[in-house]
Parts: structure tokens; C-alpha cells; sequence
């Protein structure tokens, strides 16, 4: 069959990948002139198997008034006249329940667990792929004691459901990780996954595109998706520069951008932008940077080494669908970077980035089929697109293919 897919950023490639090696005629189109140009080219760099608890957790809740009126908090929220914006500030807030965060975390862990694995399988039968892969473990930090507690209650639920994580002490924490040595008066503890890893997600498109065009996979780059059209037939057409896409199959993988293409026909998504900022640093000879990826759980940032540079990612404004950089975020997120590593904020060179990632009210992305018998989503990974962008492929593209596939289906709802 011939499937176009929409969007060239970590999802799209890894669907194209597994759509591709099912021996379908894949198209890849994207409006951009590079893959991973939008969301997935400067993200965290954590890949968070174990580490999914949703944002949408009760705990938020008493932590709005703060997050909302403060100019430095981790996230933010600028109202819009958008109807789009408030259900979806609506159906987030009515997701804050300890039972919906608990069946959202049961299937993020079950889609990461299985990215995982496959993850890990391509990387051993695709020895071409580069992109700064390191199995680094990951420590979340806390600073308040009653939020340590709150984490020692969540690992001991995802401890039933496999994940292995263990709860450390603040002295055990910088013995892990002696680069934090200066923040020990100030850590209640901390969470260690020993299984967690770092990459860099734009390099890993960047390889994985040279892989797919070694094996027939087409791209059209600079090529915007003008509207997607409903035949009478029950079938969708992808329309660019006035005429149709050639295609049996279309797959919706891109991102934020998702939501207008579907509203064309008649297809409302639940997804809407949470706007996140990084800093890249180029580590200097012998900079004192972490090995282990670092998570400021109060401060909402996070520290992963990709190679020779430092990534420093955080920030969710709740801000619509602009993507000019705000001075001041930027500013907020380099003072994180500045309290915990200081000489390599002062002394590296430095690159920003913004983006959209495309989140869900409840924090689970939306996989499969549509009321369109060849019109097919896979959007709204939020934060964690390249942690699940494995898992969410092969899953498309097992139900694509018709297969039995049950297992898989049971853990995960189509619509978020």
C-alpha cells in the first residue's frame, strides 16, 4: 500500500520506519526543508520509560495559583479566545483525579515499555544510526520533603506495574552524582531509574532519514499540506499546491499543527501546544557536567549530556500556537541552569530553542484509525514523543496492517 505520512519529526520518521519495513510504499511530507525541524529538534534528550506520571496529577492542582501568577514558574497560562485552549484547560483540570492519573500512568508505562525494547532492538540492527545514545539512568530530585513522600508512594505503584526504580537519600543522591554536591543542604532525596536513557532526538531523525532513503522511502520536503479533503468514498485525499497527494493510506504525525488539519474534516483532537524552551551548551574541556540525566522535580527542568553538550530543557506555557521566543522564559530557564551548573552556563557557548509539544489534557497520545477508512493519527505525545516514538509506530503500524494486535489495543485508547 502506499501511506503518506504527515509530519518529518520523531514520530512521523518512526512510523515511516515501521510502515516501510511492513514492505508498504511510504511518502514522508513535511513543510520544512529538514526533518526534526520543529518539536523534536531541541527537546530534553531524556528518554523517560519508567518516569511517565502524567501532568495531570491531583497534586497540580493546589500548585495553579502559583505556577499561574508567578513570571518564574515552570508553567503558565495566557488565556486566548480560543475555545480550543479552555476545553482543553477544562478536560486537563477534570483529569487531576488520583484514578485517572493512575490508568494514565498504567498506559504510558505499558506504550514505554514496549518503545523500549524496540528502541533498543533497532539500535542493535541498525548499527548506521548516531545520535548520542547513552544509557545514563535518570535521578529526579526533590526539594520539599512532602513531595519526596508523594514520590516514594508513586514508585512504590509503578513498582507493581515493572519499573525499577529505588528512592535515595540526599547523600546518596550526590554519591551518584557528585556534580551536585552544592544542593545538598537544599534536597529532601531523590528518584533513581537505573534503566532510563539519553539521545539526542534530532540527530536520531537526522540518521534515520538516511537510513529510510536507502530504502526507497520518499520525502517531500517543502511541501505544506494544504487541507485534507473527504471523498465520497469514505476516504481522505492530502491536498498541496492545489492537486491531491498520491496515496492509499495518510497518516497524521504532525505534532500540534494536527489539530487544524483534522478540524477540516470533522475531526476534533484534544490536543493543543505547551510551549517549552531548551538550552544547548558545548561543553568546554573538563567542564564538571552530570553523567546521569538530572530532573528538577519542583523547578520542572531537566539536565541530559548528549555527548559534548549539556541539554537544559523545562518551561510549559500554555500560550497558543506562536512560537516567538519570550525573553524572560529564556532568562528563567538559563537562572535554573546558573543555580546548579554555573560554570558551564558562564563558560559554554550556548544555542536556544522553542517549540510546541503537543499534549493531550490527560497525557496519553492518540493512536490509530478514524471514522475515515484510510485516515490514520498518531499525535499528542506531549513531552514524551521520543520516549514513545517507537512503541507508537510499530503500534500504528501493527493496526494498519490488520493484525490481531488485541494485546496491545487493550492497554491503550484511541481517543485521549
Amino acid at each position: 500500500m502506499r501511506i503518506l505520512i504527515l509530519g518529518a519529526g520523531v514520530i512521523g520518521l518512526s512510523s515511516a520506519y515501521y510502515l516501510s519495513r511492513a514492505g508498504h510504499d511510504v511518502t514522508v511530507a513535511d513543510r520544512h526543508p529538514e526533518v526534526a525541524s520543529e518539536t523534536s529538534s531541541g527537546n530534553g534528550g531524556q528518554l523517560s520509560y519508567s518516569y511517565v506520571a502524567p501532568l495531570a496529577d491531583p497534586g497540580v492542582v493546589s500548585k495553579l495559583p502559583r505556577w499561574l501568577t508567578c513570571s518564574d514558574s515552570p508553567v503558565r497560562f495566557r488565556p486566548k479566545l480560543s475555545a480550543a485552549q479552555w476545553r482543553w484547560c477544562f478536560q486537563f483540570l477534570s483529569a487531576c483525579t488520583r484514578e485517572q492519573s493512575g490508568l494514565t500512568t498504567r498506559k504510558l508505562l505499558s506504550l514505554s515499555f514496549l518503545s523500549r525494547t524496540l528502541l533498543h532492538e533497532l539500535i542493535a540492527s541498525e548499527p548506521s544510526l548516531d545520535f548520542d545514545f547513552t544509557r545514563s539512568g535518570k535521578l529526579v530530585l526533590h526539594r520539599d520533603a512532602d513531595a519526596m513522600r508523594s514520590a516514594v508512594r508513586q514508585l512504590e505503584f509503578q513498582r507493581m506495574l515493572g519499573c525499577e526504580q529505588q528512592a535515595l537519600s540526599a547523600d546518596a543522591c550526590v554519591e551518584l552524582e557528585p556534580t551536585l554536591a552544592h544542593l545538598r543542604p537544599s534536597l529532601a532525596g531523590g528518584i533513581h531509574t537505573p534503566s532510563e536513557d539519553t539521545a539526542d532526538c534530532r540527530r536520531f531523525c537526522q540518521s534515520l532519514e538516511a537510513l529510510l532513503r536507502a530504502r526507497g522511502v520518499r520525502f517531500l520536503m517543502n511541501t505544506s499540506i494544504d487541507c485534507l479533503r473527504p471523498e465520497s468514498s469514505g476516504h481522505v485525499e492530502a491536498w498541496s499546491g492545489g492537486a491531491p497527494l498520491a496515496s492509499d493510506h495518510v497518516v497524521v504525525a504532525s505534532g500540534a499543527a494536527a489539530t487544524g488539519l483534522l478540524k477540516a474534516v470533522g475531526i476534533r483532537v484534544p490536543v493543543y501546544p505547551l510551549k517549552g524552551y531548551s538550552l544547548t551548551f558545548d561543553l568546554q574541556p573538563g567542564a564538571d557536567a552530570p553523567r546521569i540525566s538530572v530532573t528538577d522535580f519542583t523547578r520542572k527542568v531537566v539536565y541530559a549530556r548528549l555527548g559534548k553538550r549539556l541539554r537544559v530543557a523545562g518551561i510549559a506555557d500554555l500560550d497558543g500556537y506562536s512560537l516567538e521566543p519570550d525573553p524572560k522564559r529564556v532568562a528563567v530557564l538559563r537562572a535554573e541552569a546558573v543555580a546548579i551548573y554555573p560554570d558551564i552556563v558562564r563558560y559554554s557557548p550556548c544555542s536556544e530553542w522553542i517549540g510546541l509539544r503537543p499534549a493531550t489534557p490527560r497525557g496519553t497520545p492518540i493512536i490509530g484509525p478514524t471514522r475515515y477508512r484510510n485516515l490514520w493519527l498518531n499525535v499528542g505525545h506531549g513531552a514524551l514523543g521520543f520516549t514513545l516514538a517507537a512503541g507508537s509506530a510499530a503500534l500504528l503500524a501493527q493496526w494498519l496492517a490488520g493484525s490481531d494486535g488485541r494485546e496491545l489495543r487493550s492497554t491503550f485508547a484511541l481517543m485521549s
